[in-house]
């Protein structure tokens, strides 16, 4: 498996100037809004690098918010027609967004002599992959979760996408909307490198038949001046931060949480709260859940708790995990979350699903200070010493120079 050679190296010391064993002219391409969250983040920390490098031919993206990049540098499609379609059901608007910045790399891509690399984002680039084949352009994309299939091995077309093949013509013309499983998976099979955050999202490509070689292993990053170790809350505090959902295990959670019923402790719920999770806060509701609902400033609640949990069923790898491990926070999660949490070093690695072996970790957590204490500094040492941005960099300069050097 394509990896950076060991990702616990101490960060080196660079100059910002043009390397020679990197690609020169670098076509990004991403539907995030540039200076966002979440995934917006992780496009304006990859920019920043390729401009700083001097290697950032053009980026094109849906929309531009930051200012460490020049405009010049940045296209976006603040004006594209498809705006006007916003007011479509989310999942449909935001497939219609990447088929647009779909369109315009590859135009771009047909347009641009002298290009040397095509990174883009899975489930949004099959047209620039295609246009970048044609012309013989090396490409790298991103996969932030896992493999469509989800390390499952399927056939071309599933049951279930031969039933909707069935269905009336206007479901049909409504889910076409939608980026395929078969276009996804065609991606995978043009793109030179693929990046992936974590053991388990790679076991998952290789499960699938991806070539190991096609594969590099890296990781995000966080601001660790921002997120920082704060004194402990006078209150045992647990914190989920993330979109409250089945899939990162937030019903697991709350109902661990009432199996507890732990004395003068607290469970914060940090993020937008979807529908479906609204029967399991009814049915395990308690006076110490407290449910926040979605904010920007996370670095204050991490300042606040005393363990992060985490209890997902599938992640790439998750930023959560990366922000409460810098703001010096033992963690518990599974190893669908990735691969920050190392377990009885910052925290507990425990089986997805589990109500027993989450409620076992919180108890040890709760009746231990000091483990809370020496886990949580772990966690902010292991940021320092792998996961700053500028780590983050680091990894993906090695992926381009091990594409661009063969």
């Amino acid at each position: 498996m394509r990896r950076n050679p060991n990702l616990s190296l101490p960060l080196k010391k660079t100059k910002k100037r043009r390397d020679a064993t990197l690609p020169r002219r670098v076509l990004y391409a991403t539907s995030a809004d540039i200076g966002g969250i979440g995934l917006s983040s992780v496009a304006h920390e990859t920019l920043i690098g390729l401009h700083e490098r001097h290697i950032l031919k053009q980026a094109i993206a849906f929309d531009n918010r930051q200012t460490d990049i020049p405009a010049v540098k940045i296209r976006t499609l603040r004006h594209h027609p498809v705006r006007l379609l916003s007011f479509l059901d989310s999942r449909y608007y935001y497939a219609l967004k990447k088929r647009a910045l779909d369109r315009a790399a590859a135009a771009a891509i047909r347009r641009t002599p002298g290009l040397q690399l095509f990174h883009g984002w899975s489930g949004e680039c099959l047209l620039s992959l295609r246009a970048a084949r044609r012309a013989g352009l090396p490409t790298v994309i991103e996969v932030p979760t896992w493999h469509r299939n989800k390390g499952k091995r399927k056939g071309r077309i599933t049951g279930g996408e031969k039933d909707l093949i069935r269905q009336p013509l206007h479901r049909r013309w409504k889910e076409s909307l939608l980026i395929s499983r078969q276009e996804t998976i065609e991606e995978y099979d043009l793109a030179d490198m693929i990046l992936v955050l974590s053991d388990y999202a790679a076991e998952t490509f290789l499960s699938a038949g991806v070539p190991e070689r096609k594969i590099f292993r890296t990781s995000r990053g966080v601001d660790a001046a921002r997120f920082t170790p704060q004194p402990p809350p006078p209150t045992f505090r647990a914190l989920f931060v993330g979109a409250l959902i089945k899939r990162k295990g937030v019903h697991t959670l709350l109902e661990a949480w009432r199996k507890l019923d732990l004395p003068d402790a607290e469970l914060y719920l940090v993020g937008h709260v979807h529908r479906e999770i609204e029967p399991y806060l009814r049915e395990f509701a308690t006076p110490s859940v407290k449910t926040i609902g979605f904010t920007r400033r996370t670095e204050d609640f991490y300042g606040n708790a005393t363990v992060h949990i985490l209890p997902s069923t599938c992640e790439g790898s998750a930023k959560t995990t990366y922000e409460a491990a810098a703001s010096g926070l033992p963690q518990i999660a599974t190893r669908e979350s990735g691969d920050v949490v190392q377990d009885g070093l910052n925290g507990f690695v425990i089986p997805a699903d589990d109500v027993d072996a989450l409620a076992a970790a919180i108890r040890r957590l709760y009746d231990s200070p000091e483990l809370v204490a020496r886990m949580g500094a772990a966690g902010r040492e292991r940021i320092l010493s792998n996961f700053t941005w500028d780590h983050y960099r680091q990894r993906l300069f090695e992926a381009y120079r091990q594409l661009w050097a063969e």
